[in-house]
């Protein structure tokens, strides 16, 4: 994504897709599979079968951008799921999942909620 593109939403499309989709493709799976608006501050992000290529589609000002990212030796880690389901992600997570990291297997430390100090 370029610097300055301002992210609202991030969604992971849990079902592998068809990598031969390219942007009218995506946005209209966007639209008609997921359910959501691809025109928004968002970006959908997309994994093939074999978990070792990512698509990330967003609409920026007049036009759609389509970013992609193929690993030459590992996988990504990724939730599974039907078709039409998504999982919402915060951008650093996003960043994470990029990086490698398996978000699901290993979850942030647990919030503490105490009353009192004594």
């Amino acid at each position: 994504m370029h610097p300055g593109y301002a992210i609202d939403r991030v969604y992971l499309s849990c079902h592998p897709v068809d990598f031969r989709k390219s942007i009218a493709g995506l946005s209209a799976l966007v639209e008609q599979e997921l359910g959501l608006n691809p025109f928004d501050t968002a970006l959908f992000v997309f994994i093939n079968r074999h978990r070792n290529r990512i698509k990330i589609l967003y609409w920026d000002r007049n036009g759609f951008c389509l970013w992609y990212k193929r690993l030459e030796i590992d996988r990504f880690a990724w939730p599974r799921g039907e078709a039409g389901s998504t999982v919402n992600l915060s951008s650093q997570a996003l960043q994470w999942l990029l990086e490698g990291f398996d978000i699901w297997s290993h979850g942030p430390h647990k919030t503490l909620n105490y009353q009192c100090v004594t």
